[in-house]
This record gives C-alpha cells, structure tokens and sequence, in this order.
C-alpha cells in the first residue's frame, strides 16, 4: 500500500475530529503551532489539511481571528462530493450498517461501460443497509474498480463509508462525481428491508465518482424519502 502523505493523514483526522464533534460548529480550532503539537506534523502540512477542509466548507479562516468551524447543513449538499454515512453523522444520527456482503467479481455490463472497465476486469461489489438510530434508512450497494484499489476491503464496524475508508486507509480522494436522482416506489423486497409499505416513496440516487485516474465507484442508494433530503447550492445564471 502506498504511503499516505502527512496532509492527507491530517486532512481525514481533523475532518473526522470535527464530524463526531470534537470541534463543533462557531468553535475555532486551536492555533497552527498548537496543530503542529496535536497532529506531529509541520507548519506546511497544517496549512495543507486546513485549506483542504476549508474548500469543502468545514472551516473558514478570518485573519485576526482564527479558524472557525462552520455548521454544514444538515442535509446533503450535491456541489460537494460527501457520503450518505456522513451525511447522516453530520445530522446527529447514530450510523451503523446493518448486514454486509463484499465480493470481487468480473464487472457486469452496466459497470464495465459506467467505470470505463474492460471485459473480464473486475470489481469490488459491495453490498449494505445503513441505519440511523438504529432503524433501517437506505438500502446501499457500491461497485468499486480493483485496479485501482488491488486489496481493498470494507470493514463492518469501522469503516461504514467507503469514502471515508479510501481516505483513511489508501489515501484515495475523489476529484467529482456525476448523480443521477430520481423518484421510485419501494418493492416488496425493498419494504421488508427498509421496514417500509410496498410502493412508499424512494430516492434513488445513481453516482459515479473519480479520481486523478478515472472513474472509480459506481453506487446505487435506495433511501426512504421522507427521513432524507437532498441540497442544491447554485450560484448565478447559466
């Protein structure tokens, strides 16, 4: 496995530090010569991780006054690339995934094109349901490109978002990502999961998320519409 640089390391330990409320919002970090002492890193590398976690909206930096926590929404924004799991983290909820099934196929068709594979390369399949406080909230399954994580593996109990697990366990960070969201009626399969009536309304979201190297995960999210919502942020006119 490669080495992780040291502000990459920082970057997924303080954004980590600020999701589970360590450093929560309208609270400012401490100063950068006390972060060199927290994290073991250098001046450079601070700056590095701060800038990083500022262009995502976790922090904003005001001269004269420091580094300021900032309050993400509630809901998930669609400019940024963030995870369901975090999503639901950020909210206040309790995540945990109930059931997990992880195996290394040949891509089907659908994938191939989708992760730009060739015939026979394969993928990680990954298959879970999240819970938030306990109760059922979305149904989750993920293809994943082995070529560009050789031995990938998803840990029930430590790492319930794959995002999160690609940066703090390969260094991996995705560049953008393309959605598709659309409205669908939950099927008996679905109900008995989710704990819901067969036909009750779902948000299907579709997403294919790359890094420098290209394409890397296909998911597919079944998520009960009526605990969930989705943010777009826009600015000016097209």
């Amino acid at each position: 496995m490669a080495r992780i640089p040291a502000y990459k390391q920082m970057y997924s330990s303080l954004k980590r530090d600020i999701q589970e409320g360590k450093y929560p919002p309208g609270s400012f970090l401490p100063t950068e010569s006390e972060m060199e002492m927290i994290y073991e890193v250098s001046r450079t590398t601070v700056r590095r991780a701060i800038g990083m976690l500022t262009s995502e909206g976790y922090l904003s930096v005001t001269q004269g006054r420091g580094t300021e926590v900032q309050d993400v929404s509630t809901s998930q924004h669609l400019n940024k690339i963030t995870s369901f799991t975090e999503t639901l983290r950020r909210k206040g909820y309790q995540v945990s995934t109930q059931g997990l099934a992880q195996e290394k196929v040949a891509a089907p068709d659908l994938i191939r094109d989708a992760l730009s594979l060739r015939e026979g390369e394969l993928v990680y399949h990954i298959q879970r349901v999240q819970c938030a406080d306990g109760k059922p909230i979305c149904v989750m399954e993920d293809y994943l490109a082995a070529n560009q994580v050789p031995d990938f593996v998803l840990k029930m109990g430590k790492c319930v978002s794959v995002y999160a697990c690609l940066e703090n366990d390969y260094g991996i960070f995705l560049k953008d990502a393309v959605e598709h969201i659309s409205a669908v009626s939950a099927s008996f399969t679905q109900s008995q999961i989710l704990q819901i009536p067969v036909g009750a309304p779902l948000l299907h979201s579709r997403r294919i998320a790359n890094t420098e190297h290209g394409a890397l995960i296909h998911s597919s999210l079944y998520v009960v519409a009526e605990r969930y919502e989705y943010q777009i942020y826009q600015v000016g006119r097209a």
